[in-house]
């Protein structure tokens, strides 16, 4: 019996205070082989982050204490996560919400309720550089 190795299993953070959004997400990339880290808010995630080192943040907006913008920038100024891509998640489809998840750093931006498709769509997307190196 000869042994693989087994490919490394990207860990993805999903930040969302609603837990149905955080448990169908859940769902979704545990199916697609997926390790899953989830937080109910900005500070959570912010607490989590450094011991779990995710591949790939996904996080909502609208969020009490610490919104989504806030969690983002705060990602994005931290030395060791800054190049850790954070897709946005949002109720809203505006061009206001796009252009200001952009400006604190957000990769890319998917509205909810998003499918099990447009979710693993940006899961490739944006892990193939972390895949690559």
């Amino acid at each position: 019996m000869t042994m693989t190795t087994q490919p490394t299993v990207l860990k993805i953070m999903v930040i969302d205070d609603s837990s149905t959004i955080r448990r169908s997400a859940e769902i979704f990339l545990t199916q697609a082989g997926y390790q899953v880290v989830l937080a109910d808010d900005g500070f959570d995630a912010l607490a989590k982050i450094n011991d779990h080192h995710p591949s790939l943040v996904f996080c909502d907006i609208l969020m009490p204490r610490l919104d989504g913008y806030q969690t983002c920038a705060l990602i994005k100024k931290s030395a060791k996560f800054h190049t850790t891509p954070v897709v946005m998640l949002s109720s809203k489809d505006g061009l206001f919400d796009r252009a200001r998840g952009a400006m604190v750093g957000s990769s890319a931006y998917l509205t909810k309720p998003f499918s099990k498709d447009s979710l693993l769509a940006a899961v490739r997307e944006h892990t193939a550089e972390a895949m690559s190196k």
